[in-house]
């Protein structure tokens, strides 16, 4: 909450000498199309007064803060033009807290002869002077010294011809503008890439900028703004415009050090996120150590580059990477040593590398090959057909990969000539074959006239061979899907049991064809979902395409490694949230099977509500029911949203869960055990009742079954049981494990992983250490304050232990959670210590350098259901 005083606002946006703000006398400049306005306020609880800017119409979002390091302490602030024209911020006995001379790194500040300050129509808050007839040349402005908020049109960068430098710095917290830990800056020392800084630490790179973009940020496809990157002898900058006037929106560093970028929905009145980064595993930066690379859609989310093995591999099994990797067979430099192609991928840190402007590529790797230093090279550039070269020399660091449509940046690793693989020594081979006829002539024997025939003929016959094999193949297939394609096309929609559909019982047939023919192996688990009393739809391409405005990104909820999350309104009006599955993804497609075979029937208050799929034109889609407050996360742990949740209505969202969980487990048709409950898989609707979803990863059980075993760990570290973890096993009550730590971030505001007191413990050890400390309801999250239940909050807290601790047999089953925080009354017995995942004992000093976070598995759920 920012705290402001009525205004009274200098309608021209302008500040002669002659004139003055004044926090005590309310006055205010505002932009002369009213878009922003500079004055005076308090963040939060604070008492302090700041001179900042703000959008006018959203008062809460400040975008430039003037004193952050040194507040005034009452509402007696006054700015001015001083007479030898300059801005400064004066208190009631004229102490200086503030001068545009100050926050200026140069002297050019000084004696305007006739100065004006105005506030401009983009945020940017000048002093000109009117005396030299050039009303853009500034003296000073407020854009060449960002605060935690860079608006479109602002610089991000060096000035090199006047030594400034353009960064942002997070707020120290939310109601606290001071300098805070991050910062956010272009890092020029080889190549210019962007980094968020923790301190002197890097958290965050984006990769060097390769042309078209910085080599780590995926490929742009909104349409609401364009980057613009210039690097010259003058200066070198980051910026952005938006392609729509009419669009308002940010890009900011928070206090926690994540950078997002926001746009504002007129129609909510609210921020909708586009982009965040630190947002997932992959982005910490040097996640897998020296040559290692990380790959976010697999488990584990750390690999070795080929030709590569983890350096200390019991670390590696018990996921901490940070050693990374060495090589199988070192380098030699003898002949036969090749490069392994990598796509796809954000290009390493350059640490130790050489950067060429004009070479080609086979240019670069020849250059790379002749230094037997060499281990790496990339194209500097991909745009035009691609140009120049980096070389890197030494380890590789902070390498990941990307999806497919991110793909046009490739890095070629070298390998021992043992390493190549076998492909790529048959066509090394063939091309040293090809070579020695064209140079050697088979010891003098062939005429130049053979030698082309052997050329031709052999070329012809390797792709004319490869051509057929490809085309036979894609006719096979193409035939077989085509059919079934146009058999179950309908328009606009499907409705099994509509008679105005005019659809007859053989579709679910033709659609189980299609199942069987797009994902394998489905023919077991469909047939009894797709039966006469399925009232599943089936939409078709164009409905959902018009609905979602052709996939705009403007629509966009959220994105993942399966693919992305659209928001939708159909014709009637009706509200939809479109799963749209990555048309490559086998995981995708594994967790679509799965989904629609297990919640096609399921009906619970507090389950999401599938409404029907879409199979067409290679599409694998889901569509559900539209959740207005998006998933429990996005609220609970935004210290601002936060606090819309009062302790009754958190009551309420964990007695919800636990309903929809033992509906799960024990009321519905099928015994379901979910896997992946979390935070983020828990949405809210527009009266904050929760319903579980993404039912992906979940596993029916038998009746008589109680567990089962897996080889592939799916789930999110930091939700997941010990047992299951560790050895695979899974049952209801590894539900039960998440479902416990679910209700102590609730109760407390914060994440499980990444939360660390003194003693470096997640959130379940600080838990378990105030329990014991008799200090239980210091868990509470500051932003409810003190109206609540104390009783209620103690036998959650309590229901919460119980549910995590270690082994599965102590853990309750839902049946009796429910029971447990629905009576007062009910006896609860004394909780164990919890299992803390991974091995991990509570007791134990951690051996690494620093702190050891938990990771996700499936990286989708959290992206794609966040947003829903």
């Amino acid at each position: 909450m920012i705290s402001f005083f009525s205004h009274n606002s200098f309608a021209t946006g302008t500040l002669t000498p002659a004139q003055s703000i004044s926090d005590g006398e309310r006055q205010t400049l505002v932009s002369s199309d009213e878009s922003f306005e500079l004055g005076f306020f308090s963040p939060g609880n604070s008492k302090n007064r700041y001179l900042g800017i703000w959008y006018r119409n959203i008062p809460e979002t400040i975008v430039w803060v003037a004193n952050r390091n040194n507040p005034i302490l009452d509402a007696t602030g006054v700015l001015k033009i001083t007479e030898d024209g300059n801005l400064v911020l004066l208190n009631k006995t004229s102490s200086v807290f503030w001068s545009s001379i100050s926050s200026s790194s140069t002297t050019a500040a000084a004696a305007a002869k006739s100065p004006v300050a105005q506030l401009l129509d983009s945020g940017n808050f000048v002093l000109r002077d009117e005396s030299n007839g050039n009303s853009e040349m500034y003296v000073w402005q407020s854009f060449d010294f960002p605060s935690d908020t860079l608006l479109p049109g602002m610089k991000l960068g060096l000035n090199f011809k006047t030594n400034l430098s353009r960064y942002m710095t997070s707020w120290k917290k939310a109601d606290d503008p001071a300098l805070g830990d991050f910062s956010y800056s272009i890092d020029i020392s080889v190549l210019p890439q962007l980094v968020i800084w923790e301190g002197s630490i890097e958290k965050y790179r984006s990769g060097p900028w390769n042309g078209v973009r910085f080599s780590g940020v995926p490929v742009n496809t909104n349409a609401v703004f364009r980057p613009i990157f210039i690097s010259d002898t003058d200066e070198v900058y980051y910026m952005y415009e938006r392609n729509d006037d009419s669009t308002v929106m940010r890009f900011t560093l928070n206090p926690s050090g994540s950078l997002q970028r926001l746009v504002w929905n007129k129609q909510r009145l609210a921020w909708d996120l586009l982009y965040e980064v630190p947002q997932e595993p992959c982005d910490r930066y040097d996640q897998c150590g020296a040559n290692g690379l990380c790959k976010l859609n697999y488990w584990p989310i750390c690999d070795c580059l080929k030709g590569f093995t983890p350096k200390l591999p019991g670390d590696w099994n018990l996921l901490n990477w940070s050693a990374g990797c060495v090589r199988r067979t070192p380098l030699d430099c003898r002949k036969g040593e090749g490069f392994a192609k990598i796509s796809g991928v954000k290009l390493p840190d350059l640490l130790q590398s050489w950067v060429n402007e004009t070479m080609n590529l086979k240019e670069c790797e020849v250059h790379c090959l002749n230094s037997c230093s060499c281990v790496a090279y990339a194209r500097r550039y991909v745009s035009e057909g691609g140009c120049g070269c980096i070389l890197w020399f030494g380890d590789l660091t902070d390498i990941r990969e990307f999806n497919e449509e991110n793909g046009e940046q490739d890095l070629y690793v070298r390998m021992a000539s043992s390493e190549m693989g076998k492909k790529l020594k048959m066509l090394y081979t063939y091309l040293a074959f090809i070579t020695y006829v064209v140079s050697e002539g088979g010891e003098g024997k062939m005429s130049d006239k053979n030698k082309r025939v052997v050329v031709i003929v052999s070329l012809v016959a390797f792709l004319g061979t490869s051509v057929l094999a490809l085309s036979l193949y894609l006719l096979w297939k193409s035939k077989k899907i085509t059919s079934l394609w146009k058999r179950n096309t309908v328009h606009p929609v499907l409705r099994r049991k509509t008679e105005d559909r005019g659809i007859n019982r053989e579709k679910s047939k033709d659609l189980q064809m299609l199942f069987d023919m797009v994902i394998p192996s489905a023919r077991d688990h469909l047939d009894e979902n797709f039966n006469d009393d399925t009232e599943l739809l089936l939409f078709d391409f164009d409905t959902i395409a018009n609905a979602t405005d052709n996939f705009s990104n403007t629509k966009m909820l959220g994105k993942g490694g399966f693919g992305c999350v659209y928001k939708g309104d159909l014709v009637d009006g009706q509200e939809i949230a479109v799963k749209r599955l990555g048309k490559n993804s086998e995981q995708g497609a594994e967790e679509f099977k799965n989904e629609v075979r297990l919640i096609a029937k399921l009906q619970h208050r507090n389950l999401v509500r599938l409404l029907g799929c879409c199979i067409s034109r290679e599409e694998k889609m889901l569509i559900y029911e539209y959740m207005r407050n998006k998933s429990l996360n996005s609220i609970i742990f935004d210290k601002t949203k936060s606090t819309i949740l009062d302790w009754q209505k958190r009551f309420d969202i964990i007695g919800g869960i636990a309903r929809g969980l033992l509906y799960l487990h024990q009321d519905s048709r099928f015994r379901i055990v979910h896997r992946d409950l979390k935070a983020s898989n828990v949405l809210l609707d527009g009266e904050m009742n929760p319903k579980i979803s993404d039912f992906g990863m979940a596993r029916i059980f038998g009746e008589d079954q109680t567990e089962a075993n897996t080889r592939r760990i799916v789930g999110t570290y930091g939700y997941m049981s010990p047992e299951y973890a560790m050895d695979g096993l899974f049952s209801v009550k590894s539900d039960v494990f998440s479902f416990g730590v679910l209700v102590l971030e609730i109760i407390s505001g914060n994440k499980n992983t990444g939360f660390y007191t003194h003693s470096q413990h997640n959130l379940l050890g600080h838990a378990w250490r105030l329990w014991r400390e008799g200090k239980a309801l210091e868990l509470v999250d500051s932003s409810i304050g003190h109206s609540y239940n104390a009783n209620e909050v103690f036998r959650c807290i309590k229901v919460g232990l119980l549910c995590v601790q270690e082994h599965a047999e102590d853990r309750p089953i839902m049946s009796s959670v429910v029971l447990m925080l629905s009576s007062e009354t009910a006896t609860l017995p004394q909780p164990k210590e919890p299992g803390f995942c991974l091995g991990r004992n509570f007791n134990e000093t951690d051996s690494s350098s620093g702190k050891q976070e938990p990771y996700s598995v499936n990286q989708v759920t959290v992206t794609l259901l966040e947003a829903r």
